[in-house]
């Protein structure tokens, strides 16, 4: 039998669905977010929720009870830079897509607001609700950690969510290590430039990325155990304007996800010797920037299973899988290193399966079915944690 939290929740059902499409039509990139942020804080006010913002980001830090120990829940809610391709009828048009399901996870923190709100006088502590912007690129955890979201009042518990489009709806997904560390950089590369038919005259900085970059995929290959978890892409490499001139510069771009911290730690070092030496010896200047240095996300297995009991008590027939273990990564992991945390997915997928494509696809769809338990869930557990640790 569904429990009271449940039995709310699906209750708001449509308002939830309107509140996703409405985000999903209008989505925005990086740290400064002035539509999203605008609705939020509208329905915080509706709610009558108190919150905080932030001059130089668009993260909003929203509080509901008093006193006693604090349990945070966190969404982020910017979106991805791309034209939306999954035919939905509220697509959006501006050029951005919530292709990552951050619309789903903006409004699954605005049904836990609405759900807590209503039951703020049985609180026994404080629940801090985060609604963070640059989650993309990496910025909006820890520019929220540098603005003080983790003080006044101090958090003592965070909890985080994901959606997933190629899991079942419904099911709710676990693990100990749930998302890798990733670690983005930038290559670039000066040569000399010169006409495209004497080369001689030239340092060509193409040639010597392609080279580096083949150099960079071996390393995977003779290097790191295949027993081990690793994968190293270059998914930019740009260089040159005509067809018959040899640039003077190139650029390359790549990420790095691992789960060890030594397999990391090698391989930052031979990502820098080999762009180095390989431009050595093509007489390229290599100048490696780092762009992003983001750690793996662990979970305090304490407090998971505090959640995931939180979880079936909403209803045991919610499934409920040891199966969360991504080569994706997450900046929540900023959260994870100061305080115990935990992070779970939630089963998204739609009906059809063959609509179903991975995350960060023009073409993803989302089930909005899953909104009402999403919240339940996050309210569910923000309200028995503090229950539970109740000074």
């Amino acid at each position: 039998m569904a429990n009271q939290w449940l039995i709310e929740a699906a209750a708001m059902q449509q308002e939830l669905s309107a509140w996703r499409r409405a985000l999903h039509q209008t989505p925005e990139t990086g740290l400064v977010l002035p539509g999203t942020a605008a609705f939020v804080k509208q329905k915080l006010d509706e709610l009558g929720v108190s919150y905080t913002t932030n001059d130089k980001t668009s993260n909003i830090v929203a509080t509901i009870g008093f006193g006693g120990k604090c349990f945070m829940l966190r969404s982020d809610m910017d979106a991805l830079p791309f034209e939306e391709q999954s035919g939905e009828p509220f697509a959006s048009k501006n050029g951005n897509m919530h292709a990552c399901g951050h619309d789903l996870h903006c409004t699954t923190l605005l049904g836990a607001a609405k759900l807590l709100k209503a039951h703020e006088s049985e609180l026994k502590g404080t629940v801090k609700l985060l609604f963070q912007a640059g989650e993309e690129v990496f910025a909006g955890a820890s520019a929220a950690i540098d603005e003080g979201v983790l003080q006044d009042p101090h958090v003592d518990a965070a909890m985080g969510m994901h959606v997933a489009s190629n899991i079942p709806c419904g099911i709710v997904a676990w693990g100990d290590t749930v998302m890798s560390s990733a670690y983005g950089f930038k290559i670039r590369l000066t040569g000399k430039g010169a006409h495209g038919s004497t080369p001689e005259l030239g340092v060509d900085p193409i040639n010597t990325a392609v080279h580096i970059h083949l150099a960079l995929q071996e390393l995977l290959s003779r290097e790191v155990s295949a027993n081990e978890e690793c994968a190293l892409t270059i998914g930019r490499l740009s260089g040159g304007t005509a067809a018959n001139v040899i640039p003077e510069t190139a650029e390359m771009e790549g990420t790095l996800r691992t789960f060890k911290p030594e397999v990391r730690e090698h391989m930052i070092r031979r990502i820098g010797e080999v762009a180095r030496l390989i431009g050595e010896a093509y007489r390229t200047k290599a100048e490696l920037e780092v762009l992003y240095d983001v750690p793996m996300c662990v979970c305090e297995k304490e407090l998971t299973q505090e959640v995931l009991n939180s979880v079936r008590s909403l209803d045991a027939n919610i499934p409920v899988l040891k199966l969360y273990h991504a080569m994706g990564s997450e900046d929540f992991s900023f959260f994870t290193d100061k305080v115990p945390c935990t992070f779970l997915a939630v089963g998204a997928g739609v009906e059809d399966k063959s609509k179903w494509v991975g995350l960060h696809n023009p073409k993803v769809v989302l089930n909005e079915k899953i909104l009402p338990q999403a919240a339940a869930i996050y309210a569910k557990a923000a309200f028995d944690w503090l229950e539970n640790h109740a000074e």
